[in-house]
């Protein structure tokens, strides 16, 4: 997967944003054209026009391509604000940054976003989503880990993340986990409780509005699994990083990920065999208790 350079300063993504709503007013006005006339060439309203210029709303690269056009503005100029968009359409926020407000908050954010979005997809090349835990295994996996994890209220942080697993029981809403075999297997926890994760696992598979992939170890896949990532609906992209998450509302980003989803899906054990891969993998843990 390509990497972009991410802005990860606050101040940086603010004053960018800002620069890119003055330079598309800029250009409107020197056009000679009123908002509605330019709304009329993109195909837009005037009232999302004018939230864009005013820095009220955030333009999609895809939106600033219109307005451009609609504009003929210059490529060289043109090249320079659509590199601003895309920068201004990624943020970065900190695990540093969550843990000073506490944990919990993150766990909230979660639940909203979730909340309003039908259809979610995660890609899990390293350990299983807070989504599918077991009380134990969130505990381990939300503690701190080297001494330059921030402080944090565990407990608070894994009983938010308890609550958030009543979203599955909607079946207005569909959950797709697409795991490797070592996100299943990594051992983040005690025999006991890595075998009480994979049975719980293989139960939620069981849901009417949720399926689990998994990719065995020794498929041949034409991909590397990078970064875990959760595309909601087709409208933003969140990946994690071990320093915090990167969030892409670029319309070609997402469907970058889309695709790379639908490539390991296609090779994924689903349905009754990822049942049954979870719940041999939870034998495997108990034969194995410390």
């Amino acid at each position: 997967m390509p990497c972009r350079s991410v802005p990860i300063e606050p101040e940086t993504q603010a004053r960018e944003r800002k620069d890119l709503a003055e330079a598309l007013r800029g250009l409107r006005r020197a056009s000679g054209l009123s908002g509605e006339r330019l709304a009329l060439r993109c195909n837009m309203s005037q009232t999302k026009i004018s939230r864009i210029e005013t820095g009220r709303a955030l333009p999609t690269v895809i939106d600033v391509e219109r307005i451009l056009r609609a504009l003929a503005v210059p490529d060289e100029v043109a090249g320079e604000l659509l590199g601003l968009a895309r920068r201004a359409n990624v943020a970065y926020a900190s695990w540093r940054a969550y843990a000073r407000v506490g944990l919990y908050h993150k766990q909230a954010e979660l639940r909203s976003l979730e909340s309003s979005s039908r259809v979610m997809r995660h890609f899990l090349p390293a350990i299983p989503t807070g989504l599918l835990h077991v009380r134990e295994y969130a505990f381990e996996t939300l503690s701190p880990t080297v001494t330059g994890d921030p402080a944090r209220d565990v407990a608070r942080a894994v009983q938010a993340r308890m609550d958030r697993q009543a979203i599955l029981d909607d079946t207005s809403r569909s959950f797709w986990f697409l795991m490797t075999e070592q996100a299943v297997k990594w051992r983040r926890a005690s025999s006991e409780a890595m075998a009480a994760q994979c049975s719980h696992m293989a139960k939620v598979n069981g849901k009417p509005n949720v399926e689990i992939g998994i990719v065995p170890q020794g498929t041949h896949v034409p991909g590397t699994p990078m970064n875990i990532f959760v595309v909601y609906d087709d409208l933003l992209v969140t990946v994690e990083l071990f320093s915090g998450e990167v969030v892409l509302r670029d319309p070609r980003d997402i469907t970058q990920h889309l695709d790379l989803f639908e490539l390991f899906w296609s090779h994924a054990l689903t349905g009754d065999d990822a049942s049954a891969f979870l719940e041999e993998a939870a034998d495997g843990f108990m034969r194995q208790r410390d």
